[in-house]
């Protein structure tokens, strides 16, 4: 009896000796780097790969030594089915713990965009191409009709609605998704009192993003905001062209750094020399301010605004006033140039 007993507890032994080494060699495997060379390598791991695949995707490109230790880390803390798909910046100089975070967290590599207020679709495009996330052929998207009406945007293109912020992309994101992000972050900030709002003054959602965006491009001064957007709402209710010169430059493929008299003439659906009411749609991206202005405007009588030069405006309620203050501007800008 006393030999059976004395047997027992040599193999409970061994085998708690086993079991201790056996930790402590998964422990060292997993806290231990491949190499202490920092070499970095940008991986893809698909969409749809399972946490093995993903792990083999790794050892193929020498980020690890052996599946082994993460499978069975995987399976014990039941992250095996976490796995998240992207592209990765990893190196074998990483322990296998990092590695298993950072791909089960989903650090994927990420390009931080801003789009500042007032920006037009064709600069955001360029900022978009240049970090990588959009090509030519995706950027068709944001004239598709189709994409259009499931975004429900009743408008020529995303000109205008995709909201200026600062931005997160991963790189690889499908490019609807990319453009369905930043118009969401628009319907944020537009919510239901704002809807509400608008269909207060008769305005539907493009209306109102079509003149905050104008109001976005001709504004330097927040407080000016409400003053332009009277002078607009007024013209508006007088049947007068808006006469915005931002909307007569948007119009014009190739665009003049200053307006010139014979772009006044020109005839585009831009033009609001040329045509009555609200351009088809937004110019600009608008931000939260002019949207506000478009909806709030000042309650004042001003038909007409001039440039001071000095990034206010002068407003008048009368033609004659407005001719006046245009003379004397215009006098002291040509003095200034010289």
């Amino acid at each position: 009896m006393k030999k059976l007993a004395r047997r027992f507890l040599q193999t409970t032994a061994v085998i708690l000796s086993v079991a201790v080494l056996a930790s402590l060699a998964l422990f060292i495997h997993l806290t231990t780097p491949v190499t202490h060379e920092a070499f970095w390598k940008e991986v893809e791991i698909p969409e749809g790969a399972s946490y093995t695949k993903g792990l083999a995707i790794l050892q193929e490109n020498d980020i690890i030594a052996s599946k082994f230790g993460l499978l069975l880390v995987g399976k014990i803390s039941e992250t095996d089915t976490a796995l998240k798909p992207g592209f990765y910046s990893l190196s074998a100089s990483m322990t296998p713990m990092e590695i298993h975070d950072d791909l089960i967290m989903g650090r994927t590599i990420q390009f931080t965009v801003t789009i500042p207020e007032g920006s037009s679709l064709k600069r955001i495009k360029k900022k978009l191409i240049k970090k990588g996330l959009l090509s030519d052929e995706d950027w068709e998207l944001a004239y598709d009709e189709d994409f259009l009406d499931f975004l429900e945007i009743d408008a020529p293109s995303l000109e205008g609605y995709i909201y200026p912020d600062t931005y997160k992309f991963p790189k690889g994101i499908d490019p609807d998704l990319l453009f369905k992000i930043m118009v969401q972050r628009l319907r944020e900030f537009y919510d239901e009192p704002l809807k509400t709002r608008a269909e207060e003054i008769g305005f539907t959602e493009n209306e109102v993003i079509t003149l905050a965006s104008i109001i976005e491009r001709e504004a330097q001064v927040d407080s000016e905001r409400p003053l332009i957007s009277a002078v607009y709402h007024n013209r508006l209710k007088k049947n007068m062209r808006l006469q915005a010169d931002p909307t007569v430059l948007y119009g014009i493929k190739k665009r003049p750094k200053r307006i010139r008299y014979r772009d006044l003439r020109r005839v585009t659906p831009y033009n609001t020399y040329k045509i009555k009411g609200l351009p088809p749609g937004p110019i600009s991206s608008p931000g939260i301010k002019s949207i506000m202005a478009a909806l709030y405007p000042a309650d004042v009588d001003y038909l007409y605004f001039v440039s001071m030069n000095n990034g206010t405006h002068y407003f008048s309620s009368t033609g004659k006033e407005h001719v006046k203050a245009v003379a004397e501007y215009q006098k002291k800008r040509k003095k200034k140039v010289r």
